[in-house]
């Protein structure tokens, strides 16, 4: 491996390290939402969505300033609308394994009303791979190529149509 390609791995473990470091704040604070409001009595597609989503603000802010900090240079309205469509889709696949697995989670656990919380461990391990390789290569892809060798060719010449 040469000491470039060395380089770009220890630089995405890197990122991708920052990367966990947000996410499990951003989980923290998306569990202890989502028991707060469970515990006040909203269903859980209500309060996992509004969990989620506060989980989402944070993320997208330490992700910018921290993680993918070279990619700054990037319109933040731009990032803020990606990493929302990113994280959307991540919502989605989010409420629907928390939904599908907290019935039969509340059965194994012997009807305590908590299957949700299982079930949302199991679905943040799902989601947090979607999140980081769509907003790695789509919402903060600015240094991407570069990092990993690739450019794209200077155009030297007008071809007759430009």
């Amino acid at each position: 491996m040469t000491a470039i390609a060395e380089t770009i791995k220890t630089k995405e473990l890197g990122r991708f390290a920052r990367f966990l470091i947000v996410g499990a704040i951003g989980t923290l604070l998306d569990f202890s939402l989502l028991t707060v409001l469970k515990a006040v009595g909203l269903l859980t597609l209500f309060a996992n969505t509004i969990s989620f989503s506060a989980g989402v603000v944070n993320n997208f802010t330490w992700n910018r300033i921290w993680t993918f900090a070279d990619a700054k240079k990037t319109d933040w309205r731009k990032q803020l609308a990606q990493f929302s469509l990113v994280s959307l889709i991540g919502l989605v696949l989010n409420n629907t394994i928390v939904l599908i697995l907290e019935v039969p989670f509340d059965n194994i656990l012997g009807g305590t009303d908590i299957g949700y919380f299982p079930a949302k461990v199991i679905a943040t391990g799902v989601v947090v791979f979607w999140n980081y390789f769509a907003n790695r290569f789509w919402t903060f892809k600015s240094q991407v190529s570069v990092q990993m060798g690739i450019h794209t060719p200077i155009k030297t010449t007008l071809t007759p149509e430009e």
